[in-house]
């Protein structure tokens, strides 16, 4: 007998082994027709699997959240099996499903165009009209090693070769095309529907390295139906019109060159809205009890050595010698004596030793330390992308050194804080998810459960709902991901909360408990914005560069009709500037109309119209961004609306 539990709590019983198939038939035609796969116990499974033994089993149709991934990882192998048809030559490699799609990367001679994801995406939506059964089979790992080698698919017998020896060899048939796979898989390819694309091209190292071989990378998008494919492609669309990097252009807030990579230069308006975001930022920590610092961007590769970032970080470090190199011919650059520096690619170590000057006591603490400290790393120049990915760049970063009874406390009103900052900034709807221990890491299982299980213990007390991301843990400690989602529903990780016994066990700091004793402090690396780069990159594609009053640059212009109007206009700036608006004169001798179209294409909220009327009222025209109308109010009372609209919100 085999007993499976529904979710419902209602169970069945058949007198032998049972596949996902037929409990879904048992429950009801529709279902079985409906059905992709199962759930069990929790984890997703073939639906043809044959269950042998009591377990809990839930089928997985297209309206469950967990189809798009397997629709996904199907649409990968679809895409495989129309390359292999179309371009026999072509070897197939590996092709996983990612967020809102799927890749492959395949090794040809030639490269592919966009005619040819054209014809490959016709083929893919032959495929799924056929139909065709997808089978799972277990085979010899030799036997698929020299079947492979056969069809000339060198790096799929690589992969087998590599495997685990205790790992099954599972292979996946649909057609004439068979694949190495983990699976599970639909239960056949027209199961996936045409809800997919093929969207681009791009090269990527065999197994991100490299010193491999360069492949060609398809990229494809798929969905449960054509509404989610089409609103996910209009999001694609406004997303190009939110880019901030031609946003950041027309409203001359900072640009990048190639002389100095993965560095940004701010121009003036730019570098006012950083300088906004910044003070409140720091009015926040004040007012949260943080004391702010500032560190060497310079250290010693001793300190990273000991903090173990050195054998972590090192290639994603600038490194530099600690001494003027031999300026003579053929001279080393660097002699076997001399010490090496690094720019610190993170504050945390720093934040350690200042923690340590001086004696501290168990009522010291907490200590909320914090930082917008510059920070670099060595990214490759490919992952480079404006603002969102950056080799320099200043970090809202903070350090709270506690004692393990204080983890709670901390951890809910740093969440409260982050919460808080995020409505402010106009992000409400934010997802967390608990990464916990990576296969590489420092410490013990035993400190680990408990770093773990002090951040569940404060989700819990933030009442906060969240997701687990296994694996994804920083090296030193479980950490928590804020992702916060934006106008147009993309999701972007900002803040962070890790929790970390190792770091002042390292670098040995410490303090004086009630008892006398010699404690180490427990260490709450936290962020919440991330960096300021990649988070002004984030408000300007989510407000598409329509800011707030008070985070707009520029907040209004006082723009002349007629140069009779100079001197009243320049008085109507004074008197805005009095009032704490960031405001700008233009007399320029242009006609209104291309005055009001050019400042709404810079995104200015407000532009006060002046003329000779107005000049002899004492009144101005006030226009608003994306309003054809105006409203001609007293100077006063337009100046008090501008100013009540520009407040800082929460101050």
């Amino acid at each position: 007998m085999v007993a499976i539990t529904l979710p419902d709590g209602s169970a069945r019983s058949y007198d032998g082994p049972v596949t996902g198939v037929q409990v879904a038939a048992d429950i009801g035609p529709g279902l079985a027709k409906a059905a992709l796969a199962v759930r069990l116990d929790g984890e997703l499974k073939d639906l043809n699997l044959t269950v042998t033994q009591d377990t809990t089993l839930a089928i997985v149709t297209r309206k469950d959240e967990d189809a798009l991934e397997l629709l996904r990882h199907d649409a990968a192998h679809i895409m495989a099996e129309a390359v292999k048809e179309l371009y026999p030559e072509t070897q197939v490699t590996i092709g996983p499903a990612i967020e809102d799609g799927f890749y492959y990367d395949f090794a040809r001679p030639e490269p592919f165009t966009p005619d040819d994801l054209e014809a490959i995406e016709a083929r893919m939506h032959d495929i799924v009209k056929r139909d065709e059964t997808i089978t799972r089979e277990v085979w010899d790992r030799d036997k698929a090693v020299e079947f492979f080698n056969d069809q000339g698919e060198f790096y799929k017998a690589e992969i087998i070769r590599d495997l685990p020896a205790d790992e099954e060899v599972s292979l996946y048939r649909q057609g004439e095309f068979i694949d190495l796979c983990r699976g599970p898989h639909l239960p056949s390819t027209g199961k996936l529907g045409h809800a997919f694309k093929l969207m681009k091209l791009a090269g990527a190292y065999w197994r991100g390295d490299s010193s491999n071989e360069m492949l060609q990378r398809i990229y494809g998008t798929a969905w449960r139906d054509e509404k989610e494919l089409k609103a996910y492609l209009h999001r694609l669309e406004e997303a190009e019109k939110r880019d901030h990097r031609r946003i950041g252009r027309e409203m001359e807030l900072f640009h990048l060159q190639e002389e100095a990579q993965g560095s940004v230069f701010w121009h003036p308006k730019g570098y006012v809205l950083w300088q906004v975001i910044e003070q409140y930022m720091r009015r926040r920590l004040a007012g949260a009890g943080y004391v702010e610092v500032k560190t060497p961007q310079l250290l010693d590769a001793k300190l990273w050595e000991m903090s173990g970032h050195w054998s972590k970080f090192r290639e994603n470090m600038f490194v530099v010698p600690d001494e003027i190199p031999s300026i003579e011919e053929d001279a080393p650059i660097l002699s076997g004596d001399a010490k090496l520096m690094a720019l610190k690619p993170m504050n945390c170590p720093a934040h350690v030793q200042i923690f340590r000057q001086g004696i501290k006591s168990y009522r010291d603490l907490p200590i909320r330390m914090a930082e917008f400290g510059c920070c670099h790393r060595n990214e490759a120049h490919g992952a480079l992308h404006g603002l969102m990915r950056v080799r320099q760049m200043t970090q809202d970063d903070a350090h709270i050194f506690c004692r393990e009874d204080q983890v709670t406390s901390e951890s809910v009103a740093f969440c409260e804080l982050l919460r808080s900052i995020y409505k402010d900034l106009g992000f409400e709807d934010i997802r967390v998810r608990h990464a916990t221990r990576p296969d590489v890491r420092a410490g013990d299982d035993d400190v680990w459960d408990r770093a773990e299980k002090g951040l569940n213990d404060a989700l819990d007390a933030a009442g906060l709902e969240y997701d687990f991301a296994p694996g994804e843990g920083a090296f030193y400690g479980p950490k928590l991901e804020f992702h916060l989602r934006d106008a147009i529903g993309r999701s972007w990780q900002c803040g962070t909360l890790q929790l970390d016994f190792v770091l002042p066990e390292r670098l040995d700091a410490s303090y004086i408990a009630e008892d006398g004793s010699r404690q180490r402090p427990v260490m709450l690396h936290r962020a919440i914005l991330g960096t300021l780069e990649r988070f002004i990159g984030i408000l300007i594609e989510n407000y598409a560069g329509r800011f707030p009053m008070w985070l707009a640059p520029v907040q209004a212009v006082v723009a002349t009709i007629t140069n009779d109007s100079d001197a009243y206009a320049a008085e109507v700036v004074d008197a805005a500037k009095r009032a704490g608006l960031r405001v700008e004169l233009d007399t320029r001798n242009e006609k209104i109309n291309y005055k009001v179209r050019e400042h709404s294409l810079a995104h200015v909220p407000a532009i006060l119209v002046v003329g000779q009327r107005e000049a002899e009222e004492g009144k101005v025209s006030l226009r608003r961004l994306g309003d054809k109308r105006q409203e001609v109010l007293a100077l006063d009372e337009a100046l008090a609306r501008l100013k009540d609209e520009a407040s800082v919100p929460g101050f």
